[in-house]
């Protein structure tokens, strides 16, 4: 039994040895460099630390990523009946041909009402 999982062991044994030797190595050796506090300042989407405590994003920016990951997941859906369509047949055909229609109401839509406009 114990056979069995002996390679795994092995090199799971091997890697843990290997990696701690080089860890301590490069606490050891390692030039030591002195700490720099813009380094260890967030950074997040490109902005500076200081930008990012006075600014705030719109809600149009927040609005159009849903609407984008929206319409994103719904066309991903056709693309399992897409790969099975002769399978299904006619009905998913027609099916499709409805959820397509409808999504592109639902795009209308959020296209006129101004929800894809960038204020």
């Amino acid at each position: 039994m114990l056979r069995g999982y002996l390679p795994a062991i092995v090199f799971l044994a091997l890697g843990v040895g290997i990696g701690s030797i080089f860890a301590s190595l490069n606490s050891l050796v390692g030039v030591k460099k002195k700490k720099i506090q813009s380094k260890n300042d967030p950074y997040e989407c490109g902005l500076p630390s200081e930008i990012q405590q006075r600014f705030r994003f719109g809600i149009s920016f927040y609005l159009i990523a849903m609407l984008f990951i929206l319409f994103d997941i719904e066309v991903l859906f056709l693309y399992p009946v897409a790969m099975n369509l002769r399978a299904f047949g006619t009905f998913a055909l027609v099916e499709i041909i409805v959820f397509v229609v409808l999504l592109f109401v639902a795009f209308i839509y959020v296209w006129r009402r101004g929800a894809l406009e960038w204020r």
